[in-house]
């Protein structure tokens, strides 16, 4: 096991890649609670019950669509990342699809379907591995601090320490709340914990600020340990109900849409994390990442395998990076998740403790760790600094890491073809700059 995972050669141990697979699960389990909630609509009251998915259904779909891409990219690619159902495309599934465009959940599991075969098709070619190692190192350091920044957004934003402003759209929380001070008092420790060099510091801050948290009454301690599993038969299989009449459901302009926007989504997430966590963990060499036809035909089996069971498109977890803060370097911390994943569908009431206060601190110090990369940009180059900056800022100001990626990679041939360097810039980031533009004109 040691020789397969390369533990030596990445300096790791079994200890170091059990905390960080766990750290890894405890920063995502959230998806399990937000992503049946999401998915069926939870929050629209008026909304039909005979339109909306099966919640417990969904739960199921989820732990096993995460267990199962953690468990492929773990083995298939040996990349310290784990897979589960991305945030913002449940969202698009819920909120634009079904509710906004009228189709059917159904339908729309058959786009997430057809996508990840799109997807599969892709990595196999290697199309989708030679447009990542095109991707010049510069833009890439700035990816990954894009990112850095939108996940400790997220964290400050979950946490109540950033909330809503009408005035200036955003603004300073109410620090006096009990569980955004709960919040606060976890970043404090785990910054602690971490200056004084200790390997596990995200996960233990985690562990003493859920501890801490029950015993001030902020967390509800859990009921019971074992609850029943819910049944998956609702959603399971449904993705190929509309094959039955394709021309009424698949061939058309609006199924077109929502393919194209998964895709578009979905690649350039999964790009974009893939970099982020290869560069946190030290795996790239050079400018490129050893494996990633793996790790992107990993992802996109995963997505195919998360829309026969009866969820939205699968993807890379930037919250990954909370795992390799907390020590992960190889496969066997994603498949340390998977396993957690499949254990949390018999032991769902514990999950209760894992609330945003205590998820939000790990997000927070991670995204200070990561906007470490920086220092790689050469800033005293105009053509880079434009575009590079653009990425960065444009992921926690749009609220997507796509959208961040589009922006500055439509910006980089620009400022490089004015500069006179047109013949550095690699033929592929001219094809990105067409689609991306397409994007922007048609699709946003």
């Amino acid at each position: 096991m040691r020789k397969f995972f390369g533990f030596d050669q990445l300096g790791t141990n079994y200890r170091r890649e059990i905390i960080g697979g766990l750290t890894t699960f405890l920063s995502m389990a959230y998806i399990l609670i937000v992503n049946p909630l999401t998915l069926s609509l939870g929050s629209i009251k008026d909304f039909p019950a005979d339109l909306r998915m099966d919640s417990g259904a969904v739960f199921v779909a989820t732990a096993l669509a995460a267990a199962i891409g953690s468990l492929m990219m773990g083995i298939i690619a040996k990349f310290p990342i784990a897979l589960a159902p991305g945030m913002g495309l449940n969202a698009f599934f819920a909120f634009t699809v079904v509710l906004t465009y009228g189709v059917p959940w159904q339908t729309a599991l058959t786009g997430v379907l057809i996508a990840g075969i799109i997807f599969v098709l892709l990595s196999l070619s290697g199309f989708r591995e030679r447009i990542i190692n095109a991707i010049p190192a510069q833009l890439k350091h700035a990816v990954g601090a894009g990112i850095g920044l939108f996940i400790a957004f997220i964290g400050f934003q979950s946490a109540g320490i950033i909330v809503n402003n009408d005035a200036t759209l955003i603004g300073l929380g109410d620090l006096t709340k009990g569980t955004t001070l709960l919040a606060v008092f976890g970043i404090l420790i785990t910054v602690i914990l971490l200056t004084r060099g200790v390997n596990a510091a995200v996960f233990i801050g985690m562990v003493i600020t859920a501890v801490v948290g029950m015993i001030f009454g902020l967390i509800d301690a859990p009921t019971k340990v074992i609850g029943p599993v819910p049944s998956i038969e609702p959603t399971f299989g449904a993705a190929f109900d509309a094959f039955a009449s394709p021309g009424e459901s698949i061939f058309t302009l609006q199924m077109l849409v929502v393919i194209l926007t998964f895709l578009f989504v979905a690649f350039f997430d999964t790009a974009g994390t893939l970099v982020a966590v290869a560069t946190q963990a030290g795996i790239m060499k050079g400018d490129e990442l050893p494996r990633a036809g793996r790790g992107l035909f990993a992802d996109s089996m995963s997505i195919v395998v998360g829309a026969i069971l009866g969820t939205s498109p699968t993807t890379s977890y930037v919250e990954s990076t909370a795992g390799v803060a907390a020590g992960a370097r190889s496969g066997f911390s994603a498949v340390v998740v998977a396993i957690l994943f499949i254990l949390s569908l018999f032991f769902f009431p514990l999950l209760s403790v894992i609330t945003a206060p205590v998820t939000a601190p790990a997000l927070i110090v991670v995204g200070v760790l990561m906007v470490a990369s920086l220092k790689n940009i050469e800033w005293d180059r105009f053509e880079i600094a434009v575009p590079a900056f653009f990425t960065v800022v444009a992921m926690p100001f749009t609220y997507s890491i796509a959208t961040g990626i589009a922006i500055g990679f439509v910006f980089y041939p620009i400022t490089m073809i004015i500069k006179g360097k047109a013949k550095e810039v690699h033929p592929l980031m001219y094809f990105l700059f067409v689609i991306f533009l397409c994007y922007f004109i048609f699709l946003v």
